[in-house]
C-alpha cells in the first residue's frame, strides 16, 4: 500500500482584488551618503518600491473594465502612510488602491 505524500509551497501567493496593487518596499538606508552608519531603528522608511502583482481592474457603472496603469515590475513612489501590510512567507509587502500610489518612475 503507497501513500501519497502531500507537499505544500513554503510561502502562498497572493492575487490582488479590482484596482489593488501588491508592492514591495524598497530596503531602508542604513549608510548615508557621507558614509556614516544608521542604526536601523532610526533609518527612513524608503517612500519607494517595485510593483509584485496587479489587479485586473475597476469596473464603472456601466460595467466597463478599466485596466490599470501600472503593471509588475514598475518602480513606484508610495505615499508616507497608507496600504495594507502584507506577509507572504518571510517577505513583507503592502497593497495600495492605484489611486493612492503618487507616481511611476521610468
Amino acid at each position: 500500500m503507497s501513500f501519497a505524500r502531500v507537499t505544500r509551497p513554503l510561502y502562498r501567493s497572493l492575487a490582488p482584488l479590482g484596482d489593488r496593487i501588491l508592492v514591495q518596499k524598497a530596503v531602508k538606508e542604513t549608510k548615508t551618503a557621507g558614509g556614516i552608519l544608521l542604526p536601523t531603528d532610526n533609518a527612513k522608511d524608503p517612500n519607494e518600491g517595485t510593483v509584485v502583482a496587479v489587479g485586473q481592474g475597476l469596473r464603472d457603472v456601466s460595467g466597463a473594465l478599466h485596466a490599470p496603469t501600472l503593471k509588475a515590475g514598475d518602480s513606484v513612489l508610495l505615499p508616507k502612510y497608507g496600504g495594507t501590510e502584507v506577509e507572504i512567507g518571510e517577505e513583507k509587502m503592502s497593497l495600495y488602491r492605484e489611486e493612492d500610489i503618487l507616481g511611476k518612475f521610468d
